[in-house]
């Protein structure tokens, strides 16, 4: 089998569902059916590659479940909801969630997604041990170290997810250019840009709570209305 899922949703006939289509798909999937058995199965196991997590859920939330598996690791994690709202998008993206997929989905793109997302995973926990920790760049007051995947503020380690150290190292390795949401879209999610401003404006908001100074009056990422975005300030 490839890659090892834990698959987190209460209605039993989706998660047959949904498990049956990835195991042809050669996943290999492990099923709990509410927060607090899928918190105890990944304690469990440290193998898991991705975790699929249902929102609407008995016993404990997909939000609170995701608030406790994000404080033992950063497993990425995909969100299934029936609610499909900006609010919900918003509120899970922004607790760490690293994809979103509103119900009912196409397994096809379900699919998809999973392998992105184990894809940007791997690429980014890959230390190249052949390298000194001299890959860095400061900015400012910021230090980000490209080899360790770690970020600094005037000595404070900013904790971010891969998703948000992702868009940070873009505009760093490329200090002053402009990105539009579409070719930031394609570079960080390797997917196609449909015009869904929300994932982008949710992980650029964070990203800000956690660089900034005073969010609203960015000093780093600075907003070009109409285009795009830009990381302003010298190496």
């Amino acid at each position: 089998m490839g890659n090892k899922l834990l698959l987190i949703e209460d209605d039993r006939s989706i998660s047959k569902m949904v498990k049956n289509y990835l195991e042809e798909d050669n996943f290999e999937v492990e099923t709990a059916f509410d927060g607090i058995e899928g918190i105890t199965k990944f304690l469990s196991n440290n193998s898991y590659d991705l975790i699929i997590l249902d929102i609407m859920m008995p016993k404990l939330d997909g939000i609170e479940t995701m608030k406790r598996i994000r404080e033992k690791s950063m497993i990425p994690i995909l969100i299934m909801s029936a609610k499909d709202s900006d609010v919900d998008k918003a509120v899970g993206l922004g607790l760490g969630a690293d994809d979103y997929i509103a119900k009912p989905f196409s397994m096809i793109e379900l699919s998809a997604r999973i392998k992105a997302g184990i894809r940007r995973a791997t690429r980014y926990s890959k230390v190249d041990e052949s390298k000194t920790a001299g890959n860095v760049i400061t900015i400012k007051e910021l230090t980000i170290d490209l080899d360790n995947y770690s970020v600094h503020k005037n000595g404070e380690n900013l904790n971010l997810t891969s998703k948000e150290f992702e868009i940070l190292k873009l505009f760093a390795t490329n200090l002053n250019r402009v990105f539009t949401k579409s070719q930031l879209y394609n570079l960080i999610w390797q997917d196609e840009y449909y015009g869904d401003e929300n994932v982008i404006n949710v992980h650029m908001r964070r990203l800000r709570e956690k660089i900034e100074d005073d969010p609203s009056k960015p000093e780093y990422i600075k907003t070009l209305w109409g285009i795009g975005y830009k990381l302003q300030g010298d190496k």
